[in-house]
């Protein structure tokens, strides 16, 4: 038989971390996966990435083996196990990772250093599903609220890619969206498991999200607050109508029903009231200032 370099299979260094080992293995794992990749060969090298990889991530199966390797044995060699190869691993090799079963389907160079349970009988190993890949993903406001598929690029444990994502109207930060079959690949034929995706919502100039709350600064003039007014108001849904009651002063709080986070419990806008004053820019505007001074000479505003 020949002796099987599982670094060059992975391709990775010999001194490879365990998360450089990992990453690798899932971006070839989900290349080469027999339900993604219908390509002739694509099986076979699904299978010398697994077996690679059930050696590799495995502290007690690589050291093993480095120690066979570190004989100057390279990927190609006729190889033979030396005698009393299976005595330095006193109990026999564990298979925990990849279902908790014996080598099933790996080669007869595996199965002639690590065998299996049982006298290292092959057994037959069922499908076994792939694990579940966390990621994070940044969305804006906007389209956290209206939701809608969006093209996201994402760097995850299995690599770089782009991918359709629909996004609920009305997601918040910390929510994740599922993602089936978009996960690690599943193992001999088993089926991939999901992304799941963590929500970020970015910051917006104008809008400032508060639990499924929208809160909002509004610009009224001093007569406006005085008086009374409807202003037009921004929201996340379209310019709105508000009521400004008389005598209201700035920061107050106006609340807009319904108007937040799209929800089985759509949240509000909450309005703030800034008021503005104009510019005493000319004689006629000053005039104006010092009419209205003298219209509220009793007025003290830090009272």
């Amino acid at each position: 038989m020949q002796f099987q370099d599982y670094y060059d299979t992975l391709g990775v260094k010999s001194g490879a971390s365990d998360d450089e080992i990992k990453a690798a293995y899932r971006k070839l794992a989900r290349k080469y996966h027999p339900d993604k990749n219908k390509e002739a060969g694509a099986e076979d090298k699904f299978k010398a990435v697994s077996e690679a990889y059930e050696v590799l991530h495995d502290k007690q199966k690589r050291a093993a083996y480095d120690n066979l390797r570190a004989g100057g044995y390279r990927g190609g060699d006729q190889f033979r196990p030396p005698p009393g190869w299976q005595q330095q691993a006193p109990g026999g090799f564990e298979f925990h990772d990849l279902g908790g079963g014996d080598a099933a389907g790996f080669s007869d160079f595996f199965e002639s250093l690590f065998g299996g349970r049982g006298g290292g009988a092959r057994a037959q190993r069922g499908p076994m599903r792939g694990q579940d890949v966390r990621a994070s993903v940044e969305i804006d406001l906007r389209t956290a609220y209206a939701g809608g598929k969006q093209r996201l690029g994402l760097r995850d444990a299995t690599g770089e890619r782009t991918l359709e994502v629909n996004i609920p109207a009305g997601i918040l930060p910390g929510q994740v969206i599922r993602l089936a079959g978009q996960g690690e690949a599943g193992y001999s034929g088993g089926s991939s498991g999901d992304l799941l995706l963590e929500v970020h919502v970015r910051d917006d100039a104008q809008f400032k999200l508060n639990g499924r709350d929208i809160e909002v600064e509004v610009p009224v003039s001093p007569w406006e607050a005085a008086l009374g007014a409807k202003v037009p108001v921004p929201t996340l849904g379209g310019d709105v109508e508000l009521r400004i009651p008389a005598g209201s002063r700035s920061g107050r709080k106006l609340r807009l029903k319904g108007r937040g986070m799209p929800g089985r419990a759509p949240g509000d806008q909450i309005a703030t009231l800034s008021i503005q004053t104009p510019p005493a820019g000319d004689d006629k505007a000053k005039a104006a200032y010092q009419a209205f001074e003298g219209a509220f000479a009793g007025f003290n505003p830090r009272a």
